[in-house]
């Protein structure tokens, strides 16, 4: 058995670890429910509708009050997105990574619009903002990590550092975002902004595994369009996962500074073959073998359990080639 195949190992254990406990932690919390009475049946009816002033939840309105927004508006107890528990050194695998499955996204049925245009909108699955978001909810290595209040991290080209300096080499991606409302005829949600991040050709993550660096991370605000682009790279692929991009959009600048309440956490997928044409390429060598078993999408932890319409929405359509760089859209509907 190779260091890579024991790494493999060592993770699906540790997988199946984090599963027992969570079974435990909801069989604990069945207790409390059964004591407590209407408890499951309050915080329903609270999250119903739970938002103030400006369509954004009032501070305090739950147990979550802080980044990466309040629970799903769907009663569901458990971790906000993107918490997968302690960040210390037993929750974290081979390599840097999680050790552990993200927590699941109920999302309920699948909600669409038509715009007038005759273009349809599909509603993005929420999902979890991993464990390298840099946005305030978790830290690295004892430390906080959290970029949304810097100046520098507002721009368009994210394969630097924010301020300057240490360009990822990879396969250029032009992005190009539409945020629409699915509840308003795929309106266009001008003035909302979108933080963006996602791993290098070598599967690693900037202020995580890369602790001194910041590259590939972005916030954009929205035209009247409701566009937003990136000029950043193919991300690489590892042990575990599709490969994928995070995003967090926010209904304004302002929210998206203080890193609460976002309106959607999501990630969108990479076609197959972009990646199969990006990862022929030097800088990807590391990706070539968890490429190989973790191809099918379907399969994958996050996107596999989001249906064909959705998962349809939330890959980029690309076009170009590995040579000449490619470009990727997608239009990314919300829930009102």
């Amino acid at each position: 058995m190779d260091r890579q195949e024991r790494e493999g190992l060592h993770a699906d254990l540790t997988r199946i670890e984090r599963m027992n406990l969570d079974r435990r932690r909801m069989l604990s919390l069945g207790a409390m429910v059964g004591i407590g009475g209407g408890v499951a049946a309050l915080a329903g009816c609270a999250s119903s509708t739970g938002r103030g002033p400006g369509g954004q939840p009032p501070a305090g309105s739950g147990p979550w009050d802080g980044p990466g927004g309040p629970p799903p508006p769907d009663g569901r107890f458990g971790p906000p997105p993107g918490d997968l528990g302690s960040m210390g050194p037993g929750s974290i695998g081979p390599g840097g990574h999680p050790g552990g499955p993200p927590p699941h996204m109920d999302n309920g049925p699948v909600v669409t619009a038509t715009a007038p245009d005759g273009n349809r909108c599909v509603s993005f699955a929420r999902e979890t903002q991993g464990p390298y978001p840099a946005d305030g909810s978790n830290g690295a290595r004892g430390a906080v990590s959290n970029v949304l209040g810097q100046s520098g991290l507002r721009r368009q080209d994210i394969r630097g550092d924010i301020g300057g300096g240490h360009d990822v080499a990879g396969v250029p991606l032009e992005l190009t975002l539409r945020l629409v409302d699915v509840n308003t005829g795929c309106a266009p949600l001008a003035g909302y902004a979108v933080y963006l991040w996602h791993c290098d050709p070598a599967g690693q993550y900037s202020l995580y595994d890369q602790p001194e660096r910041s590259w590939l991370r972005g916030l954009q605000v929205a035209d009247a369009d409701g566009l937003v682009r990136f000029s950043t790279i193919v991300p690489g692929c590892y042990m575990g996962r599709f490969p994928h991009i995070h995003f967090e959009a926010f209904a304004s600048l302002d929210v998206a500074t203080a890193g609460k309440f976002a309106r959607l956490t999501s990630q969108l997928a990479l076609p197959a073959d972009a990646c199969d044409a990006a990862y022929r390429q030097p800088a990807y060598t590391r990706s070539v073998r968890p490429w190989a078993q973790s191809r099918d999408i379907a399969r994958d932890m996050v996107f596999g359990d989001n249906g064909a319409e959705r998962l349809k929405a939330m890959t980029l359509e690309v076009t170009g080639s590995a040579r000449e760089g490619f470009r990727g859209r997608a239009l990314i509907g919300l829930p009102g």
